[in-house]
């Protein structure tokens, strides 16, 4: 399956610069393989050290979070929009 992937712009100095890159896969955690191929390092600003998706990073399949729609088995339906944000905290 054939999916683009919005980049936010702390991550774009791995796509270089590129605000969205295609990317393959069924599921995220092939899309996210699939970014990693494309664009060394990436993943692990998405992933933590035990492959889990980072708990400040949201991440949604069309306008599906998925953390409710399965985490990184979240299906990726050919021609999805996967947006990846990172959160905002402050005061």
């Amino acid at each position: 399956m054939s999916v683009n992937v919005r980049i936010p712009t702390i991550l774009r100095t791995y796509t270089g610069g590129r605000a969205e890159v295609p990317a393959e896969g069924a599921t995220l955690a092939e899309v996210i393989a699939s970014l990693e191929d494309s664009h060394p390092g990436i993943a692990a600003r998405v992933l933590d050290d035990e492959g889990r998706l980072r708990r400040f990073v949201n991440v949604y399949v069309n306008d599906d979070d998925v953390r409710f729609e399965g985490g990184l088995q979240a299906a990726t339906p050919d021609g999805a929009g996967v947006s990846i944000i990172p959160a905002v905290a402050g005061g």
